[in-house]
């Protein structure tokens, strides 16, 4: 029986149940921690790319933006982790569905947007008209502003799970490939072999700079809102 290209996003069951809240809580498991004062190399690596990154998201912030830090941190460890768990053989990878992006992006987003009108109200409101607009089109500036902020967490969700899942798909595509060739032509079997190690390569980099992206976002909507 041939499975479909869309399989592999397909929801994984054990015992007939979803088994999407077991794999999205596993990678918290992977998370190296050290009780002990002298940290070996891992940890130590680890805890320098999270300061690298906390340098590039946080630098700008101000009293306020600096209380999300820790979650932050959390949202891009855990999206990282995610994604490149996902480019396991036979893995299932949540960040693919559109639903728990959406669940990430929108209170997230909301949260943002609720600390501006509650500390900033004007200024949170003043984004929604710039300046010197000719009177006849204030009305339409606004609906415009108001629809682009609303679009906001949709924008996010839709980019990280577009971007895994056609990586995701790419890689399928030319594994189905590499089998079929091998029984026919050795010289392209290892032509394809090279071309999907190359692109497994670029899918480790893209779930990376997605995982950045999708926190670095997030952070520049809460400087806009702090």
């Amino acid at each position: 029986m041939n499975e479909n290209l869309f399989t592999p996003f397909s929801t994984p069951t054990i015992l007939n149940q979803p088994a999407t809240i077991p794999i999205i809580l596993f990678p918290t498991l992977l998370v190296l921690t050290s009780k002990h004062p002298i940290n070996n190399r891992l940890t130590t690596i680890q805890q320098n790319l999270i300061q690298l990154a906390l340098k590039q998201m946080m630098m700008t912030h101000n009293a306020k933006g600096l209380t999300w830090s820790l979650m932050l941190m959390s949202l891009i460890t855990f999206i990282t982790t995610t994604n490149l768990l996902g480019l396991l053989p036979h893995s299932f990878t949540p960040t693919t569905q559109l639903s728990m992006n959406l669940a990430m992006a929108i209170p997230l987003w909301a949260g943002t947007v609720i600390m501006g009108l509650r500390f900033k109200t004007k200024n949170s409101l003043a984004h929604l008209l710039p300046q010197s607009t000719p009177a006849p089109l204030i009305p339409m500036l606004v609906m415009i502003e108001t629809i682009s902020l609303l679009i906001q967490p949709m924008a996010l969700a839709v980019r990280l799970t577009a971007n895994i899942t056609a990586g995701h798909l790419l890689m399928h595509l030319v594994g189905n490939a590499v089998l079929a060739l091998s029984t026919i032509s050795f010289p392209l079997t290892l032509l394809t072999s090279m071309l999907l190690t190359l692109l497994t390569i670029l899918e480790i980099a893209v779930a990376l700079i997605q995982a950045y992206i999708f926190t670095l976002l997030i952070s520049l909507y809460l400087h806009n809102n702090t």
